[in-house]
This record gives C-alpha cells, structure tokens and sequence, in this order.
C-alpha cells in the first residue's frame, strides 16, 4: 500500500507535470518528507521520497521514486568533501536508501533533502527560466516577486547547490523559493498543497511580469521573405528536404526526426533577431542536453530552391560539425566521456519549420519540445532584458558530466530494428499487419500504409501511438497516393529505411475465364504498385546515403505454375524479376532488395477471406475451413504457414546477421518442392 505522503507526491507530481506551463517531459523533480514504519526495528523513520532519476512528472509513479533515510540523507553534510568532489556524493546517496531504495536517486536529491520543507518542487516553467537566463536576472527577481522568491546564481546541479538553496531559505524565512540562474525554479512548502500552490504562484507571476513590462517586439524586426510559407507549401518543402537533412545528421548514428511546422517555431524564424539567439544556443540543463548547445539554422529566405537550400545546408551541416568538435576539444578534460556525435539535433528552416533528432521518435519529438521552450524563454528574456545563457564551458561540463553519462548508460540496449522506419503496404490487415506488428516490436518506426484509412489508423493504434506508427491512406496503383504515403513517412519519422511491397489481392480464374480486367487489376496493384512504391521510396533512400531494404512479399506461385491462376502468378512473376533488377541498379547505394515467396497463408489472409480462399478450396476439392490444414499436409513440413512466420522472413532479412545479402527469395512455405529455387 503506497504510502498516503508518497501518494500526495505523486498526485502533485502528476498534476505539475500535466502542465506544459510548469515544468517540460522528464523535466524538474519534485519531493515530499515523511515517516513510515521501518520494518527492521518496528519503529517510525522519517523519510525522503524524491523522484528518481530520469523519470517523468506527468507520468510518475510509485515505482519512479527514490526512497531515502532523512537522518542518513542529511548526514551526508558530515562527509561532503567540498565542490570540487560533489560528484562523489551520488554514490554516497545508496548508503542511505531505505529498504530497496526504489528509483536511482538524481543528482537534485541533495536540494530536496538539505532544505527544511517538507515539500519541495524543483521546476522548468519558460517564465521562470526567462528570468534565470536575462543578463540582469538577480535585479528583475527582486521587482517581480520582492522577497519572496530569491535569486542563486548559477551553480551546476549537485550536493553544494542544496546547501546553497537551504542556506537562502534559513536566511529568508518568509521566501516561499528561488530562481536558480541558468536553470530554473525551485519552491517549497509545508504542505504539498502549499508547495503545488506557491510553484504555480512563481510561474503566473514571471508570466504576468513579463506579459506587463516585456517589449512587443523581443525578437526584433520582421526579416523580408522569411515568414511561414503558405501551409501546403511548407510541407511540400519539408518533405523535399527531409531526407537529405536525416542523411547529413546522420552522419555519426542512424537517427529518427521529427518535424514541426508550429507557429511559435516559424515567426521566430522571420525575426532579425533569431541567428544571433540562436547560435547563444539554449540555457536550461534539460534543454540542451537534448537539443545540442545550439540548432543548425538554414540562413536563407523562405523562397529559396529545394536545391539552393540542400548546397546551403550541405555547408552548414560540415561548418556545424568542426565547430562541434572544437567546443568538445576545447573544454574536454582528462576523464571526460568520448564525444557523443558531432551533428546536430535540430535543424531550423526558415519559412518551413524545425527538424528534431533522437535515437527513437519520441526523443526527437521531445527534443522539438525542449526547443520551442527554449524559443519562449528567449522570448521572454529578450522582452524583458538580454538573454544571457551560461558559458560553454559551463554547458559541457554538463553535457559530458560523468554522472549524465551514467545515466545514458542505464538505458536498456536499443532494440535490432531502433533508429529504423518502415513503410508496409497492404498492412492493415493478414500478413501485412503481421509485418508491421513484428517490425514495431523490434523498434522500428512504421507507417501502415492501406486502401482503406480507416482500418490503417486502427492497426497503427494497435501498436501504439504516433511516436509508434502512423496508418495511411495509400492506393498502390496511384502515383500521387503513393508518393503522399512516402512524404508521410518523412514529415512523421524523418526519412525511411524499409520498404516492405506486401499489398496485394488475386482472383482465382483460368486463361479462357480471365478478362483483361482482371488482368489489368491484378498487374495494376501488385506489379505496377510495387514499381511505383519502390521507385519514390529509392529516391529518398539514395538521398540520405544510409542505404536501406526494399522487400516483395512475392509468392510461390511466382516459380510454381499451378492451375486457374494465370493473371496472379504472372504478376507475383513479375514481382520477382523487380527484386533481382532494383537488387543489381540499388546496390550501389547501400540498398538492399530482397523477395519472401509464401504460400498457403490462410489465416488472417485479407487475400483468401475474399473470395480467394473458396475458390482455391474448390480448385482442390476441400471446404474451405480446412484449407489452411490442406496446405500444411501437401508441405514437406506438414506445417500450416501464418503470417507471423512471413513476418519473421521480412524481420530477418533486415537485420545486420543479413547485411551482405541482396537479390535473395526466401521460400516462407512450410516446403513445397516443386518451387524450390533453382
């Protein structure tokens, strides 16, 4: 049973964390004191519930929370061997766990324990941080907020930044907390209800301040051509550029993007202001330990060329990736963690949007989120004063802190398939969606790509949200619908990496009983569709130079000639022969191109739940419910084929234990001799 003190924590977490005002995702921490029955002696012990390291406040529960011995906690003071050694305290912070201890402690634990409140919040509101980062922050705190709120200069998160804040607090009993210069906000309470009260308090009083004496025109004058592009224009430009930017921050490790066209992002890219602010890079610890100290800003209008901008970018991309590398040579020390990657998390297109970088989907969405906080601190900032960030200096001893290099190592091991996106066509439904079940669950990014929208959307819900897969309306033998399913997958994820041609459908017909439209219709969706999918999914691969799979979900029937199936087979035949051609003219960018030849896939079969199914029962003289087991028997394994088995095929065949093999039909057919490959 959760403790009713910890309870009221998470409540309040919860809340605080719900409001994008308050604090940002995996933002701040909060705290509560209180006493529990200590098992080991039966007697009452006071205790620190804190949240733990790395968690989230919107999301928090009982299991993201650090359990610590006050008395223990605080004892720590004792043996602090001064600033130059705080880091050393982390480790000290185990020895005072009570029982399993629950989360890693944070390295903000030490201001939650040392100040005297029983509640304490620690908090990223953009208001509050607006105030941490102006030139004269320490004078404006004072005007805002008298003395109730106190300023700290910055100092680096740690053991000596708790003793500081809980000296202020002894020394100005009636302050209800402070602004941490550079940082944020922290404020307490002896209640959680008075702690939840006075940080909202601090938020709507910088907000308001700013609101009543900031300038109308922080970011400066309007810069001629750099607002927003019209809506549809500016997609259209995103999605042009989208791969070659993915390709060029990818150039250290495979990334996953995200895109945004959000007007908070575009009007502070037509301001004149916005390159001087932007190469200050961002300020709070949270922000650019996930946006890089600064964005790569594309320093041309809104009207400029796809191809203009592309040349421009390819520059800046090189200029980015030197200056990187001296900040990191420059101010790394004996001990410091290796570089993490030179290229930058986000790119800013001026009139179109912001591109944001992360291993998964969900970090680069979140790193687009720290970014437009840091475009609302510099706003009010600059309204109110100069936005000063903290030194570079400051900044890497952040980024390459050991103790934030601790924490990337906790993370669990990347999935095979991390950092990959994956378009299916033909996956709302049988093998298709057997394929993008299996390809989301190895970490792939997918968009789910069918005729009907509906039933798209539902089987990317399935999976989980848009930071998981997205469905997709796409008619396969529609050139527009197919390159709308493309630039889907590029303004949702960033680019693509596996293409999987699976739509499908056949009609059971002989030569004399077959008519050119059912010729036309079949050649149509898997033949042509295959060739469009392919040919707009190669140009997006060839731009981003990380290579790539194309796979056809042929069939046996593209070797085995079997009776009353002219039209379906001549077109799985065609099918194949693309995989050897697009295998033999792809290669040489990387990109691999491989066949899977199922048969007898009955269950969950869209293709057989239509018609497909009783006509071939009656081709072989078997009710149709027993299809599937008449196939399995006529295998040399005796085993019905499903498609969680072509999944596993489409799985293997994009993993590394295959990457030197291209132009490969892999038979998913429980053994059928007569189409083994010759």
């Amino acid at each position: 049973m959760t403790n009713t003190t910890a309870a009221e924590l998470i409540a309040r977490s919860n809340r605080l964390g719900a409001d994008p005002r308050v604090t940002n995702y995996a933002g701040g921490n909060t705290s509560a004191k209180g006493t529990e029955i200590d098992p080991a002696t039966g007697e009452s012990v006071e205790l620190l519930w804190v949240k733990g390291s790395g968690g989230d406040l919107g999301t928090l529960k009982e299991a993201g929370l650090a359990v610590l011995r006050l008395d223990r906690m605080r004892a720590l003071v004792n043996v602090y061997p001064g600033a130059d050694r705080e880091d050393d305290m982390v480790a000290a912070f185990d020895y005072t766990l009570h029982g399993k201890g629950g989360a890693a402690p944070s390295i903000d634990t030490a201001m939650h324990g040392l100040v005297d409140a029983a509640h304490v919040d620690h908090l990223h509101p953009d208001s509050g941080i607006a105030f941490a980062t102006s030139a004269d922050g320490e004078e404006l705190t004072k005007k805002a907020f008298g003395d109730k709120v106190a300023w700290v200069a910055w100092r680096r998160p740690g053991f000596q930044l708790g003793l500081d804040i809980a000296a202020i607090k002894e020394a100005n009993p009636q302050a209800i907390g402070v602004i941490l210069g550079g940082h944020g906000i922290t404020a307490w309470g002896d209640t959680s209800a008075e702690a939840e009260t006075n940080s909202l308090w601090i938020v709507e009083t910088a907000e308001k301040f700013i609101l009543d004496n900031g300038s109308a025109t922080p970011f400066g004058e309007q810069l001629d051509g750099y607002a927003a592009l019209p809506k549809e224009e500016r997609l259209v430009k995103a999605a042009a550029l989208a791969a070659h930017i993915r390709g060029l921050v990818s150039t250290d490790k495979a990334q996953v993007g995200s895109f945004t066209d959000a007007a908070v992002v575009t009007d502070f890219l037509a301001t004149a202001e916005h390159p001087r602010l932007a190469a200050l890079g961002t300020s709070c610890p949270d922000h650019f330990l996930r946006t890089k100290v600064k964005p790569l800003v594309l320093d041309l209008p809104a009207d400029a060329s796809i191809e203009d901008s592309l040349a421009r970018l390819d520059e800046l991309h090189a200029q980015y990736r030197l200056d990187y590398q001296a900040y990191y040579d420059t101010y790394a020390v004996e001990g410091s963690p290796a570089i993490r990657g030179a290229d930058p998390a986000i790119v800013l297109i001026p009139g179109v949007g912001m591109f944001s970088y992360g291993a998964n989907k969900q970090t680069a969405r979140v790193a687009g989120e720290f970014y437009i906080n840091a475009i609302n601190v510099m706003r009010g900032a600059e309204a109110l004063s100069t936005y000063s960030p903290i030194s570079d200096e400051e900044k890497f001893r952040i980024e390459y802190w050991a103790l934030e290099e601790a924490k990337l190592q906790r993370m669990p091991k990347p999935k095979p398939l991390a950092g990959r996106i994956a378009l299916v066509t033909g996956a709302a439904s049988g093998i298709g969606k057997a394929i993008a079940t299996r390809l989301a669950a190895e970490g792939s990014c997918v968009v789910i790509a069918d005729l009907d929208l509906e039933k798209a959307k539902a089987a990317a819900a399935e999976l989980g949200n848009t930071d998981v897969a997205i469905g997709v309306q796409a008619n396969v033998t529609d050139e527009a619908q197919v390159q709308a399913s493309v630039d889907a997958a590029l303004l949702a994820f960033g680019g693509l990496d596996l293409i999987v041609n699976n739509a499908g459908l056949s009609l059971s017909k002989s030569l004399l009983e077959t008519t050119v439209a059912d010729w036309d219709l079949q050649h149509n969706v898997m033949a042509k569709g295959s060739f469009l999918v392919s040919r707009a999914a190669a140009k997006v691969l060839i731009d981003q130079k990380l290579g790539g799979d194309i796979i056809y979900i042929s069939s046996k029937n593209s070797v085995f000639a079997g009776p009353n199936n002219i039209a379906y087979s001549a077109t799985k035949a065609d099918q194949a022969h693309q995989v050897r051609l697009l295998a033999a003219e792809l290669g040489e960018y990387g990109v691999k191109v491989n066949g899977i030849n199922p048969d007898g896939v009955v269950r969950g079969s869209g293709i057989f739940s239509s018609g497909w199914g009783a006509k071939r029962a009656a081709v072989y003289g078997v009710p149709e419910e027993e299809l599937g087991a008449y196939y399995a028997q006529r295998t040399l394994l005796k085993r019905e084929v499903l498609p969680e088995n072509v999944a596993n095929a489409v799985f293997v065949l994009c993993t590394s234990d295959l990457s030197h093999t291209t132009g490969l039909h892999i038979p998913v057919d429980a053994g059928v001799a007569a189409a083994f490959l010759r």
